[in-house]
């Protein structure tokens, strides 16, 4: 009895460390006209329209998005752009998204977007490793 509720709040303790670490999915009902305004800013001149259009893609991880932040992260020459276009991407978290912040480390001329990019590529590889052993002892827990 005690090795079964020891082992029950390990496995609670490690699942709430694990949900304070790891962003949560947003639940949130984005209007088209909305996600058309985002892209429209991702598009524009200004370079503070762009860069907070694509914070707000990223917030709302609107995957319709990965294209047109793909496109900016390789052909922007704003490095601050790059970074936004990557955290955008890092933050949307689909395989394409985290394929394009991946070889943005190997291929951006630049240093600090390559170091930016490392850093959300680790952050999801590490988020990832998390929730796959919280997958793994909650099995092993459920067969014992």
């Amino acid at each position: 009895m005690k090795l079964t509720l020891t082992l029950l709040f390990l496995v609670l303790l490690t699942l709430e460390a694990s949900f304070a670490y790891s962003r949560p999915k947003v639940n949130v009902q984005v209007k088209q006209s909305t996600v058309q305004s985002l892209l429209n800013g991702l598009n524009s001149e200004n370079i503070g329209l762009q860069s907070s259009s694509a914070y707000m893609i990223g917030e709302l991880q609107i995957s319709k998005a990965v294209l047109p932040l793909m496109k900016m992260l390789r052909e922007s020459k704003n490095e601050d752009l790059r970074i936004s276009a990557a955290l955008a991407l890092y933050k949307i978290g689909t395989p394409l998204s985290i394929n394009a912040v991946k070889q943005a480390i190997k291929f951006d001329e630049s240093e600090r977007v390559s170091k930016h990019c490392a850093s959300f590529y680790n952050e999801f590889s590490k988020n990832k490793i998390t929730d796959e052993r919280i997958s793994m002892v909650a099995a092993k827990t459920a067969l014992k």
